[in-house]
């Protein structure tokens, strides 16, 4: 048991370098548009002003919305998906037909409209509990997740029915922080290079910002724009590459609400609220199936 104790906190421990590496980089990149670029390069006191002022906005949006992400604890079933007691334990003792036959009659009350491929009631084993609608076991997190759409070690975290959202906006923040340092830096880093500014340490700075912006902002958009097309979908990635089993069949529409509404799903019923990363107020169809 000891070393098996050892080797999670071990993994527990090293899940956090993804996240370690971002503060690390996003930090550098602060110093680096701050210090060296505004403070150091810029000699235009209004330019530099604007500059920072627009910077901090992305700045502070980018990262409330990250670690929003990341501290966002996973939404896991309700007691009502779980077995009762006798039911746990004849379920324990049955073969597997008669296990459904069990779980069947323990999903009569319960809004479950999907099953297995084989056309049975989603069960997990681990957690003992009645899998609902779109909720997956996450083996990294050792729990079942609603709604799961994937585990991101970028944020070192589920992402799904908590904390969708955010994710989703702090991939359109990190793209507009990005894009925003790229844009900026573009003249100072023309400059560097063609030596019209002196050789100081802040070239290093400029030159090597532009760089990392503009890489990272070509690797985000082509996920935050996947991310988009499924919200309009009202898709999980898990979702995307296997469509739902319902009772009549798969349905990779199944969830789909029309564009407007599958976007609410996601982002709640007040538009005011849309571009913050806090929690919403969910539509009335998504709130049925959690409280049912």
């Amino acid at each position: 048991m000891a070393p098996h104790h050892v080797l999670k906190c071990c993994q527990r421990s090293l899940a956090w370098i993804p996240v370690i590496f971002i503060n690390l980089v996003v930090g550098w990149s602060y110093y680096a548009y701050v210090v060296e670029l505004c403070i150091f390069t810029i000699p235009n006191n209004a330019e530099k002003i604007s500059y920072l002022v627009v910077f901090h906005l992305f700045f502070i949006m980018f990262i409330w919305s990250y670690w929003k992400t990341i501290c966002s604890r996973p939404a896991s079933p309700s007691k009502e998906f779980c077995l009762a007691k006798v039911e746990k334990e004849q379920y324990e003792k049955e073969q597997p037909d008669a296990q459904q036959n069990i779980l069947k009659k323990a999903a009569v009350g319960l809004p479950v409209y999907t099953r297995t491929g084989t056309g049975a009631v989603r069960y997990c084993d681990h957690c003992q509990v009645i899998k609902p609608d779109r909720c997956h076991h996450c083996s990294t997190c050792d729990m079942c997740v609603l709604k799961m759409d994937h585990h991101c070690p970028w944020v070192n975290n589920c992402v799904g029915f908590s904390n969708y959202k955010f994710f989703v906006l702090f991939l359109a923040y990190s793209m507009l922080y990005c894009v925003f340092i790229a844009a900026t830096v573009l003249q100072y880093f023309i400059k560097f290079w063609t030596n019209q500014l002196p050789d100081t340490h802040a070239k290093f700075h400029v030159l090597f910002l532009f760089f990392v912006a503009a890489m990272f902002f070509i690797s985000i958009l082509s996920l935050f724009s996947y991310h988009l097309w499924l919200v309009g979908k009202n898709r999980t990635t898990i979702e995307a590459f296997r469509a739902p089993v319902f009772r009549n069949g798969p349905d990779k529409n199944g969830f789909s609400l029309g564009f407007s509404r599958n976007v609410v799903e996601v982002f709640g019923d007040q538009k005011k609220y849309w571009m913050f990363p806090i929690y919403t107020s969910f539509s009335e169809f998504t709130h049925k199936l959690v409280h049912m």
